[in-house]
């Protein structure tokens, strides 16, 4: 370690910033080890970490390397394949653009042309922009929605989803293969721009992207009729939303919305905000006091990248009461289902399709209307992967897709979770309730009274250090060697390990599970509660997920609470 540090401290070319950086941790043995003791790793979303020197930080060398490692798994492909190219994208964070021409620089050294947005650009559409281009791969540089102390590197594959597990890991074994980080071949972006390997986007896919967002909302009589009278807020919480939403709202005829101004400079500092995390209450105080001076119905938050969105509903005293993502996921789906169905449109072969975390009330909805849900890994490249099924076999037909964590996605031209879309459906959705002198949360209670009080909660346990992984792994492992009969003292009736994807009742008798492998736990409990238990991809975290169901709100509460406590208790020991 304290040579490879040397290396970095003593390396010539080494940009001022990052012997700044390598300067400050000289005497800090802690902060030195967490930064060159080991290296960014591929989780479910890329590549994510803190900006600074060394093998695990954020800076322009680890981005050659992985960059590096994806042009190397594109050196076997056939010439037609390699010549299609790659499209990157990035956000608003420090050195995103930086990390976004680096990228092209390594791959244009290696005569593989790209395609690099002139600015800021939300994910999807850089998801969109695979599609729409035909590319081979995709980049996006952001860290969606961590503090401003961090940044990422997200790859997708040609059909806009992000890479899966198998091709994520024969690109990690040859960015593992890159050691020597300074000797990395980078092109001049002036070479390439004339020989036309690096190509300039933007207004010409924003349009292209722009004509599909048309697609997206249901009832155009509706927005006219009601969408005057709605009144909400949005934010892009300093990040990229505010490129391409407020177009999308616009062209689908929604005039009657402010923007939270302060918060529509992309500003990597986030000062309003310094968790840009739309799932957070405090991401939504400048939207609150605006909307109380608006009276606004419905506040609509979209984090950094664009890809997650959160919203806040008023309630009869004027206060607002956020909405959780499997809430709005929700809302979105039965209102999807319902105009599908008023319209004849509903097809025999639809399905939605969820992560395995995600809140069995979509299922239930989604039952009711006989449509069938498909559950995945948690991970938008599954759900993603479940659509390019269904287009190649003809056997059905995708109608909407979710994750607990605040992604959502309507319609398929995009690959990913899609916060514009998102906003332009969350807004129809409340004027559709607002035409029947309702809100979205008087919505979402009709939906309670109607299949029952649903209620999840995730609770995220850090694992901090170098020890970090280790304690992470023997926590995992102790769930597995001693396997839970109760939890909380009620009957655990089912175990799912989806990393030997074999399901287990209480009776010992085994299913298989058809999904890929994976570091999960789930738990199946005989009152109905089911309890998840996961490793972070990209983050040194585990996560436990519990959800309830209850004849009544306060019943479901309650339970909730009880089995929070139990997580404690019983299996953290706390």
């Amino acid at each position: 370690m304290d040579n490879q540090y040397n290396a970095w401290l003593n390396d010539a070319d080494m940009p001022a910033e990052l012997k700044h950086d390598l300067r400050n941790m000289q005497d800090d043995e802690d902060t030195k080890v967490d930064a060159f003791g080991t290296s960014l790793s591929f989780g479910t979303a890329g590549m994510r970490g803190l900006l600074g020197a060394g093998t695990n930080r954020m800076n322009i060398y680890t981005v050659r390397q992985a960059t590096e490692g994806l042009a190397k798994l594109m050196e076997p492909i056939d010439q037609s394949e390699r010549d299609r190219g790659v499209a990157i994208s990035f956000d608003s964070r420090y050195n995103s653009k930086l990390f976004a021409h680096e990228a092209a620089r390594v791959l244009g050294a290696h005569n593989i042309k790209t395609f690099v947005f002139d600015d800021i650009r939300p994910t999807p559409e850089l998801s969109f922009a695979v599609r729409n281009l035909h590319t081979y791969a995709g980049i996006m540089i952001t860290a969606s929605h961590n503090p401003k102390q961090y940044n990422g590197y997200k790859i997708y594959g040609a059909d806009g989803g992000q890479m899966p597990p198998k091709e994520s890991d024969i690109m990690t074994t040859y960015v593992r293969k890159v050691t020597d980080l300074f000797n990395i071949p980078v092109a001049e972006e002036k070479d390439l721009r004339k020989a036309n390997l690096m190509n300039i986007i933007g207004e010409n896919v924003d349009l292209a992207y722009l004509a599909e967002a048309k697609s997206v909302n249901i009832n155009h009589d509706l927005i006219a009729e009601v969408g005057k009278n709605l009144k909400f807020i949005y934010t892009p919480l300093h990040g990229t939303g505010k490129v391409i939403a407020r177009r999308a709202l616009s062209d689908a005829g929604f005039k009657n919305y402010d923007v939270v101004v302060e918060q529509t400079i992309a500003d990597p500092e986030f000062p309003t905000t310094p968790f840009p995390n739309p799932e957070f209450p405090q991401t939504f105080d400048l939207a609150i006091k605006l909307g109380k001076q608006e009276n606004a119905d419905v506040l609509i938050a979209t984090d950094p990248d664009a890809d997650r969105l959160g919203a806040a509903v008023r309630q009869p005293d004027g206060e607002y009461t956020l909405m959780t993502g499997n809430q709005i996921a929700s809302v979105l789906l039965h209102y999807i289902l319902e105009a599908k169905k008023a319209s004849n449109t509903l097809p025999a072969d639809g399905r939605v399709v969820k992560s395995i975390v995600s809140t069995e009330l979509a299922t239930d909805i989604a039952n009711d209307y006989g449509v069938e849900m498909k559950n995945v890994l948690t991970g938008f490249k599954f759900i993603a992967e479940q659509i390019k099924q269904y287009e190649e076999n003809h056997d059905h037909t995708f109608l909407f897709g979710f994750e607990e964590s605040f992604g959502y996605l309507i319609k398929p031209f995009v690959r990913d979770k899609d916060a514009v879309q998102s906003t332009m459906l969350l807004a129809e959705v409340a004027a559709y309730y607002k035409q029947q002198g309702m809100t979205l949360y008087d919505g979402l209670q009709a939906l309670y009274k109607k299949y029952g009080y649903f209620e999840e909660k995730t609770i995220s346990e850090e694992f901090d250090g170098l020890d970090g992984k280790q304690k992470m792994v023997d926590l995992m492992k102790g769930f597995r060697d001693h396997p839970m009969t109760s939890f909380n003292g009620v009957k655990v009736v089912a175990l799912e390990d989806f990393q030997t994807s074999v399901k287990t009742d209480a009776d010992g008798n085994e299913t298989k599970i058809d999904l890929p492998q994976s570091n999960v736990l789930k738990y199946w409990l005989a009152d109905g509660t089911w309890l998840a238990i996961r490793p972070s991809g990209t983050e040194p975290k585990i996560k436990f997920y519990v959800g309830v169901k209850a004849a009544t709100q306060t019943a479901a509460n309650e339970l909730l609470d009880s089995y929070v406590n139990a997580i404690d208790n019983e299996l953290l020991n706390k």
